[in-house]
């Protein structure tokens, strides 16, 4: 009996322990609501941001509540601090100590099970592959003359596809996801993934734009409690995510195998990809006989953060930007008289690129001003404090995961005045030229800056001029888009339709 006694005594302190070390802030931990016992801030977290439409909205009201910008939550056993405001933002984006990625179940499920790939890596892995990803894309065309002959072969392929819809009312966010997907698979495959009408290029969009939405930048709650798979698979997005792998993963082995055969033939291929670099590398390791990180796995989680990167923030920015024009029909007409003057003062009809941008000021204000006041990705993807250290004035705990608020600063009434104007003519300056202001930052900073940067400021800018100077873009009577984005993982437009009218 006194044993028994004695096990419930222990087992009561052990309970009580436990209670209270998960109420117990950490010291000088950056303010925010008080933890709920074993389970924090996320029933709190979940309900308010639903309640006011996102986290990233919620994340501003609380700083405003604590006035700090940095609030520090817990989700689960998570410590979690949140980033708001130029300076912080800035200082996590460029300092080492928060280049570290979290380590969760949500994270490994997005990456098929493993903690490889560049996204959501870190340490020695994430440095040697981002660096052997980066260069060996630059090789084969990235940020180059040959990735803007694919993006030119794209953008008239589209151009011919929204003519043939003889001004019948579209969604055009599918077929702007597929052109641009077509050139970055070049880069990394050495072709297009397949003809505007694919089927499986079209299903494989749909169940990564479900999987946007269904979650958060936090991985929603299989994040923090990871049996909910077990009891509700669908409802946690389980289910939707396995499906979204098991179609993503066939489709890069078929590719990588088709590779390999190729390899078999002529060991020395004319054209060169991604794809075929990562191969000569695992077979050039091999043969050495040294140990490497260079292996099948790897280079399926490396196609999948580029196919990730380029297939959603980049055809969504293109999409709100058509949107914005079917709607300010006034600043459709400045777009269009810009880009017909700046073509007619080029005197020839070179396909406008990227790098023919500065003859463009207006087009680039445009998209810029397109990615402030939509902010895509409100909250950029989660870093890990890799050592304690200090932040504002606060002590962060080693592994605490921290939130980048790019809203903040993209909102900043401050310094921007009016941020919820939509008003190009931010980024344009007394001598007539566009600019980049400090507080423009849609890729990010620092050596954890976008890895599609290059391709999505490209694609963006081609496709919107060439569709300016050949379309107008026209609301059909009773539509009525909204310009309140549906939260996730990205900020997405609700579905839409316009017309593309030839113009004469």
């Amino acid at each position: 009996m006194s044993a028994l006694i004695f096990l419930c005594a222990i087992l009561i302190g052990f309970v009580i322990y436990s209670l209270i070390s998960s109420v117990r802030r950490p010291k000088n931990f950056p303010p925010g609501p008080r933890f709920v016992p074993w389970l924090g801030n996320t029933l709190q977290f979940r309900k308010e941001a639903k309640a006011v439409g996102g986290q990233h909205i919620l994340f501003e009201r609380w700083a405003k509540d604590f006035r700090s910008e940095l609030v520090g939550l817990k989700l689960g056993r998570e410590y979690v601090v949140v980033a708001l405001g130029h300076e912080m933002v800035k200082e996590v984006q460029l300092q080492e100590v928060f280049e570290g990625r979290p380590d969760n179940f949500f994270l490994r499920l997005r990456t098929m099970g493993t903690r490889k790939g560049i996204t959501c890596t870190d340490g020695q892995l994430w440095y040697e592959h981002r660096h052997f990803a980066m260069k060996q894309m630059r090789n084969v065309g990235y940020g180059r003359s040959q990735m803007e002959h694919h993006i030119e072969l794209e953008a008239e392929e589209l151009l011919g596809q929204l003519e043939r819809t003889e001004e019948q009312p579209i969604e055009p966010v599918t077929w702007l996801a597929q052109s641009v997907l077509n050139v970055l698979w070049c880069l990394i495959a050495g072709k297009r993934i397949a003809s505007q009408e694919d089927g499986t290029l079209r299903r494989l969009l749909d169940l990564m734009n479900r999987r946007s939405k269904l979650f958060d930048i936090c991985g929603g709650l299989l994040a923090q409690f990871p049996w909910l798979r077990h009891v509700a698979p669908d409802r946690t997005g389980y289910n939707l995510i396995q499906q979204l792998n098991t179609e993503l993963y066939g489709f890069f082995m078929d590719t990588i195998e088709e590779h390999r055969r190729q390899l078999a033939k002529d060991p020395s291929p004319a054209e060169s990809d991604l794809i075929y670099a990562y191969l000569q590398e695992m077979e050039d390791r091999s043969a050495s006989g040294e140990s490497s990180s260079f292996n099948e796995t790897q280079l399926v989680m490396t196609i999948l953060d580029f196919f990730i990167a380029g297939s959603q923030t980049t055809s969504n920015t293109i999409n709100l930007a058509l949107m914005v024009l079917a709607m300010r029909p006034d600043v459709q007409g400045k777009l269009f008289n810009h880009v017909a003057a700046s073509v007619a003062a080029a005197s020839t009809d070179a396909f406008p690129h990227l790098s023919r941008r500065e003859s463009f000021d207006y087009m680039d204000a445009f998209i810029m001003e397109v990615q402030r006041f939509f902010h895509i990705t409100p909250i950029t993807g989660p870093r890990r404090a890799l050592w304690p250290t200090k932040l504002g004035g606060y002590d962060i705990p080693k592994n605490a995961t921290i939130l980048i608020s790019l809203r903040s600063v993209h909102l900043d009434k401050e310094h921007w005045k009016d941020p919820l104007e939509f008003r190009p003519e931010r980024f344009i300056d007394s001598a007539g030229k566009c600019f980049k202001d400090e507080y423009f930052m849609p890729f990010g900073m620092g050596r954890r800056r976008c890895l599609g940067d290059a391709l999505a400021r490209a694609c963006i800018f081609s496709f919107l001029v060439r569709i300016v100077q050949h379309f107008s873009v026209v609301l059909p009577a009773g539509e009525s888009p909204s310009m309140v984005l549906l939260p996730g993982i990205t900020l997405t437009p609700k579905p839409y339709k316009v017309q593309f009218v030839k113009r004469t």
